[in-house]
């Protein structure tokens, strides 16, 4: 049985261009670009026109006297730290506990590094959260204040898809002098990002979630943003990351994102019409209700946040898994864990919803055929699991 792979949330995989973009700087073309000899000067400058390539793409703003910076890190992970913590300025002895505001649907990435930051006496505010999943900005203006040291709010949830209300809430910082960053990890790729437009200080990415590489991510810095590193022993990228730069990966990076460029229009609109149609199938054909999480927000074109009332979510997977369906039920950091997504129980959902809600997400390698083919085995595992196991109260949301 071919598996039909729906968690593109989770990793996606590598295009044929990126792959081949990738392959002569991991095999003939290894320089390191920090020596000065002719191999490293080569290496240097495939890294520096993947970097400003990069930049380029997403909106920033590389020229001039003062501009905006490309760091490249090992994943999103790394470059939500290296923002949140690096804001923090947590290795100055002299540096005193501040105060922080992130949204209750942040990353794990993100809420690891304000609990650590909490354990160092700092204060942090959350932001709520709507039951279409939309964050709440109504309270940001009364929390934020002298005392704020950033505001972490992600551009799309990775659990349901939908879109934050990033750019208002940039606006709102700017206002009180407040750096603001944004974990834009699962919407680059998918919806055209602008860093410039969006006013905000940093922001994330890997492009593991486009079609490109594992092992890398960047964060980009606005021009007039301070940050203090947070790993030590060498030079590299002004001291801000230091270590040697994986080349072929950065090539791999901005190689992902021109084929975005060149097909994100077409890319956007077809996976949009293969998740509504898989929403659709399975709605039909469900014989109990099911509840499509964030449906009433705008989202992310291709993912998919569904509620199978009366099943249980873990079950369901492993089901699903053996019937060549693969799918999540949340963040892949958070993977293993038992507990009921935090994205849903912040949006207001109840135990039918917790209980039973699985993540689809669509690549730009998912075609129609295999849409047809998973609605077809989602839905006969469900009925399988309904007539052979107790359901679980179905009750209305």
């Amino acid at each position: 049985m071919d598996l039909i792979y729906l968690d593109h949330n989770s990793t996606t995989p590598m295009l044929g261009e990126v792959a081949a973009a990738m392959a002569e700087w991991q095999t003939v073309r290894f320089g390191n670009p920090s020596s000065q000899h002719q191999a490293g000067r080569r290496a240097r400058q495939a890294l520096e026109n993947a970097r400003e390539g990069i930049g380029r793409i997403l909106g920033a703003d590389l020229s001039g006297r003062e501009p905006d910076r490309v760091v490249f890190t090992s994943g999103g992970t790394e470059a939500n730290n290296l923002a949140l913590l690096g804001l923090a300025d947590v290795d100055d002895p002299h540096s005193a506990p501040g105060e922080a505001i992130v949204s209750l649907i942040e990353h794990p990435s993100i809420t690891a590094s304000v609990d650590f930051l909490q354990q160092r006496g700092w204060r942090i505010h959350h932001l709520g959260v709507q039951p279409d999943g939309v964050v709440d900005i109504g309270p940001l203006d009364e929390l934020l204040s002298e005392r704020t040291r950033f505001v972490s709010v992600m551009l799309a949830n990775n659990e349901t898809g939908v879109l934050q209300p990033v750019r208002e809430i940039a606006r709102r910082c700017a206002a009180f002098g407040v750096p603001m960053h944004t974990d834009a990890v699962q919407m680059i790729g998918k919806l055209p990002v602008d860093f410039r437009s969006l006013g905000v200080s940093s922001l994330t990415l890997a492009p593991h979630k486009f079609h490109g590489p594992i092992g890398i991510g960047a964060l980009l810095v606005r021009h007039d943003v301070a940050l203090e590193p947070m790993l030590f022993g060498g030079f590299q990228q002004a001291g801000l990351r230091p270590g040697t730069e994986a080349v072929a990966l950065a090539v791999g990076m901005h190689a992902a994102l021109i084929a975005w460029q060149r097909e994100g229009a077409a890319r956007t609109e077809r996976l949009r019409s293969l998740r509504d149609r898989l929403e659709a199938g399975l709605t039909a054909g469900y014989a109990g209700e099911i509840v499509i999480n964030g449906s009433s927000a705008e989202r992310l074109p291709h993912t998919s946040n569904l509620a199978f009332l009366g099943l249980e979510r873990q079950a369901l997977l492993m089901a699903l898994d053996l019937a060549g369906v693969a799918c999540s039920t949340g963040s892949a950091c958070a993977s293993g864990s038992s507990e009921p997504s935090p994205v849903l129980a912040a949006m207001g959902a109840n135990k039918p919803v917790l209980a039973g809600s699985l993540r689809f997400s669509l690549g730009a390698t998912t075609t129609s055929d295999e849409i047809e083919q998973a609605i077809e085995r989602i839905l006969g595992v469900c009925a399988k699991i309904a007539a052979s196991k107790p359901r679980l109260p179905a009750s209305a949301r």
